[in-house]
């Protein structure tokens, strides 16, 4: 079997992965921040790294699996200045902070178990790990790496890159050419160079979210706080950091920063990130209104969508094509996934069944052998080439032309050996459903109810935060009536 190669955006190439200290693998992926939503951007991130998660586990790894919770920090534009997202949203609902992060990060879990992504080992919060991202910025100051302005702790690029480093060289961004691109901000004089980035911020009085620090009140930089729990929870280096493209610069080039600014190694060996998602060929957004979120694919309620589609016809949709090519959505493209992912799904019920029956002078049939053995092999060989999906799904569908045979009585199970049936049957299934993470689901009109039972548990929280209104307001204009979706919910339990 071949090796397992990853592409590296670190070394733009696909590397053989070579763990630290085998069989254990540290991967560290960065989670969401809990001010909205979870959107389909998130969905396929994670599933990616869930395929990982599972497929390292299936071919003998032992994984620690980390993945944050961004509670705090984060600001509006991803940048050193403006409102916390979390505090903004606070603001314009009337809640404190950590009803906002509660409240979504209870939804991002219904969405990760809506489509069997597994939950990581460990999931560490910003706000939990204060007294770390706080003794990071004193021992980067003392390291002469930052320094305080107005109750504000900078990482100083300029010093880090005169002690040798290279700010940049993960997203491939030229320094020159960065400070060429910046232009000086108000609110900004107080760092020494543009691109320096916030480790502490000073908070205003008016800013919700704050603490004590040797520099005043105020909070972490968003960057912060994935550079100090990876490594209190993996070490100083370890195996894979994952995330979407768009964290790549600048969020991933500036935790690289301080933490071989913190311990003078490089902390991460293969950064993996996923690529963008598209509609009907246009970069999915809100101000293009092309945007749904994850509910609303699953109930159908969205004027792009022709209809609703289960969770795991999602799941099958994401996997076929590979993490780093752009993701496109579109009705055709569903409803194709569709019908693929019911007849994988209807050979993985007729395998479970199949059962070897030996046949006396049963003639082995040497050129069927080797076509299974050879699909067999070439799951493995798509998967090891940096997770290629399309690659592993197209060999299963082989697969599943042969389990189609056996069922239909086309094919004698004698003709291919007690031990390859068995391999067959078995090995099919664990692809499935270990690996991929696809699993059998009820009818489709179930499937149309878990949606609409998706929407109703939005109801039902909103009467807990005042919101009806607003929601009824919002079913009302997709024609559906709360009465009759409980109604229609009910039934399906009862069914």
């Amino acid at each position: 079997m071949q090796p397992l190669k990853i592409y590296n955006t670190l070394t733009r190439q696909k590397d053989t992965f070579e763990p630290l200290a085998s069989p254990h693998v540290g991967m560290y992926v960065c989670g969401p921040t809990v001010y909205n939503n979870a959107h389909l951007g998130n969905v396929r991130t994670f599933m990616t790294f869930d395929l990982l998660f599972r497929y390292l586990t299936h071919i003998g790894y032992k994984v620690r699996y980390v993945r944050n919770i961004t509670d705090v920090g984060h600001l509006v534009g991803d940048g050193d200045e403006g409102e916390d997202k979390i505090g903004r949203m606070a603001k314009l609902e009337q809640l404190e902070p950590m009803e906002i992060v509660q409240r979504y990060t209870n939804d991002f879990h219904r969405v990760m178990e809506d489509f069997n992504i597994f939950p990581p080992s460990i999931e560490p919060t910003a706000t939990g790990h204060l007294i770390e991202q706080i003794e990071a910025v004193q021992n980067l100051i003392a390291k002469g790496l930052a320094y305080e302005s107005n109750g504000s702790v900078y990482f100083d690029i300029n010093a880090y890159n005169e002690a040798g480093n290279d700010y940049g060289k993960l997203s491939g961004r030229i320094l020159e050419d960065l400070l060429n691109e910046t232009r000086e901000l108000d609110g900004q004089s107080e760092k020494r160079n543009p691109l320096d980035f916030a480790i502490w911020k000073n908070a205003s009085p008016e800013h919700l979210m704050q603490w004590n620090s040797p520099w005043g009140r105020g909070f972490p930089g968003w960057h912060l706080e994935c550079t100090c729990m990876s490594a209190k929870y993996l070490g100083n280096q370890f195996d894979i950091h994952g995330g979407g493209m768009d964290l790549k610069f600048p969020h991933h080039e500036c935790e690289i920063a301080q933490a071989k600014g913190l311990t003078g190694t490089d902390p991460v060996r293969y950064w993996m990130h996923t690529n963008m998602l598209t509609v009907n060929g246009q970069k999915m957004s809100k101000s293009l209104g092309n945007s749904f979120l994850p509910a609303q694919l699953l109930s159908g309620d969205h004027e792009l969508l022709d209809q609703s589609y289960s969770p795991m016809t999602v799941r099958f949709f994401m996997l076929q094509s590979q993490y780093r090519s752009t993701l496109d959505f579109s009705n055709d493209a569903l409803k194709a996934a569709q019908k693929g992912f019911k007849r994988l799904v209807n050979g993985l019920r007729i395998v479970k069944t199949l059962e070897y029956v030996a046949e006396v002078g049963g003639t082995p049939d040497e050129k069927k052998q080797a076509d299974i053995e050879q699909s067999l092999q070439g799951f493995y060989d798509g998967m090891n080439d940096d997770l290629n999906t399309s690659v592993a799904i197209a060999h299963l569908f082989s697969l599943l032309k042969y389990v189609n045979m056996l069922y239909m009585n086309q094919l004698k199970a004698a003709t291919l050996g007690e031990e390859l049936f068995t391999k067959l049957k078995t090995q099919f299934v664990i692809f499935c459903e270990d690996v991929l993470g696809l699993k059998e689901e009820p009818s489709e009109g179930s499937a149309v109810l878990k949606g609409m039972l998706s929407l109703y548990r939005e109801y039902k929280a909103a009467q807990q935060y005042d919101k009806v209104d607003e929601v009824r307001s919002y079913f009302k204009s997709q024609g559906l009536v709360i009465r009759d979706m409980k109604h229609r919910i009910d039934w399906a339990y009862e069914e």
